[in-house]
Parts: structure tokens; C-alpha cells; sequence
């Protein structure tokens, strides 16, 4: 699946786990910690975009010192934080 964020030239190619190996290894590709940001401009705009289409967040939005972040899945398994950083 190729994804791409509107006026944006950045493309990201995610792909489905093929054998029982990767499976396995699906959400533990970095230890169980996040491996993959997604960075805004705009948190609540993208926040809810994305859970339109159907992505869950695995916690509510919370504000930490650096933004405010929140962890999802991506179809795939792939954990990912949704990002907004202070200025």
C-alpha cells in the first residue's frame, strides 16, 4: 500500500507481513516500541482525519513536554505516533 499526504512529495510504502516469520514479528519490529512518527502542523485536524479512515488510536491524545502525541496502528500492525511539536 503506497500512502501520501495531500500536497506533499513524501511516500511511504507500507507492506503486509508474507510469511510466518515477519507475522510474528508484526508491532516488534523495534522491541515493542514505536518506530515510525508522523509529524503535523495541525494534531486535531489529522487526529480525526485518520480515525475517519478508520485508524485506531491505541490511547487518547496526550501533551507532553516536546507536543502532543498519540500512539495508532497502521492496517498493517506498524506502531506509529502521530506527532505535533511545540514551537
Amino acid at each position: 500500500m503506497l500512502v501520501q499526504a495531500p500536497d506533499s512529495p513524501l511516500r511511504i510504502v507500507l507492506a503486509r507481513a508474507d510469511t510466518d516469520a515477519q507475522r510474528a514479528a508484526l508491532g516488534n519490529q523495534a522491541g515493542g516500541r514505536v518506530q515510525l512518527f508522523l509529524h503535523t502542523a495541525d494534531f486535531a485536524t489529522d487526529h480525526a482525519r485518520l480515525t475517519r479512515h478508520g485508524i485506531t488510536f491505541e490511547e487518547t491524545p496526550r501533551h507532553e513536554p516536546y507536543g502532543t502525541v498519540a500512539v495508532f496502528r497502521d492496517p498493517f500492525g506498524n506502531r506509529w505516533d502521530l506527532i505535533e511539536s511545540k514551537a
